[in-house]
């Protein structure tokens, strides 16, 4: 391999190629499965370093999920092959790629005491985030998958396989891989919620100042940290935790992770639940002009359905109106959301 084409891959790591750099060393990377040249000159470097013994003293595994989380996020941005065909080439060839890396001199390792270990100089934060009305899958550095909500962001540090630890602000689903060593933990705002192998979905959009763990499998340990309280969380359970009140009660996980496949699922919920979930569905906010309201309950499933067709649908099932205000635009420039108001049937209205 060329000095210069080590450069680059060199640059690239550090972000500092261009467009036309990044496209060639990405299409190196993901054909190095059948470039002969890239294996043959890579096995040379390979073979050449494993008779440095120092070098069995070195822990790659940061480098290794810096390098694999650059590639896979520009990845996604461009839309270019799919993931899981780069991640299957990449993790057979990881170990050997990352060698001309350590020949050129564009990564520093420091080692510490007489132990020969090495830590990375500086932490590495990575953010997803859902825009509004929309929904996005992920796959983490530790192989556990999910997909955040409309409106929400997680976001976790750089190396992540043994420091488990993320922040979400918003609504996901996760299935998290099992690692009895290195729990999984999730932070929201004053709450931790913390996991093994485990299947469950998760919400906590700041705005609502409300938390809620839905189980599906496996255990979940959920603690308020600001008042030290704890409560674990079974298969088919719905943790509340709102107004620093912690409550539990039996569920169908399957409700609650209808959203991940384009599904809004009402089973008797009682109207506030489905005031709150419309507003996060449909990016609105819902008024209930009537404490009244908060009596009724509702069932249904909706998929692909325009809001309107929501609300007719609830208030043929239901003694119950609604009136839609337009958006409108604020002083600063931007707009407010459409207002919905909901109000129980009456003839003077």
């Amino acid at each position: 391999m060329k000095e210069n084409d080590l450069e680059k891959i060199e640059r690239y790591i550090k972000g500092l190629t261009n467009d036309q750099e990044n496209a060639w060393v990405e299409s190196l990377f993901l054909d190095g499965e059948n470039n002969y040249f890239l294996k043959n000159s890579l096995e040379k470097d390979w073979d050449a370093i494993v008779e440095n013994t120092s070098i069995s003293k070195v822990n790659l595994n940061h480098l290794l999920m810096e390098v694999h989380h650059i590639i896979r996020k520009n990845e996604i941005l461009k839309n270019q092959r799919p993931l899981q065909k780069f991640i299957r080439i990449y993790m057979k060839t990881a170990a050997i790629l990352l060698l001309p890396l350590l020949i050129t001199g564009g990564l520093v390792f420091y080692y510490s005491g007489v132990h020969g270990l090495t830590k990375p100089d500086r932490e590495s934060i990575s953010t997803i985030y859902a825009p509004l009305g929309a929904r996005v899958s992920f796959i983490l550095p530790d192989s556990t998958t999910g997909m955040l909500n409309s409106g929400s962001s997680l976001s976790y540090s750089l190396p992540f396989n043994n420091n488990r630890h993320i922040n979400l602000e918003g609504e996901a689903w996760f299935e998290v891989t099992r690692d009895e060593e290195n729990p999984f933990e999730i932070k929201t705002g004053n709450s931790t919620v913390k996991v093994l192998g485990t299947s469950f979905n998760l919400s906590a959009y700041p705005v609502e100042n409300y938390v809620e763990v839905v189980l599906q499998k496996g255990r979940v340990d959920f603690k308020d940290n600001k008042r030290d309280k704890e409560m674990t969380v079974f298969p088919s359970e719905r943790l509340v935790f709102e107004n620093g009140d912690i409550s539990k009660t039996v569920t169908d996980p399957a409700k609650y992770n209808s959203w991940t496949q384009g599904k809004l699922v009402f089973r008797n919920d009682p109207m506030s639940e489905v005031a709150r979930r419309i507003e996060r569905w449909y990016n609105v906010k819902v008024v209930l002009n009537d404490k009244e309201l908060e009596k009724y309950s509702f069932r249904g499933t909706f998929q692909d359905d325009k809001l309107e067709d929501v609300l007719r649908f609830l208030s043929l099932t239901s003694p119950i109106k609604y009136k839609i205000t337009p958006r409108f635009l604020l002083a600063d420039g931007t707009y407010e959301k459409e207002i919905i108001t909901i109000f129980i049937k009456n003839p003077q209205y």
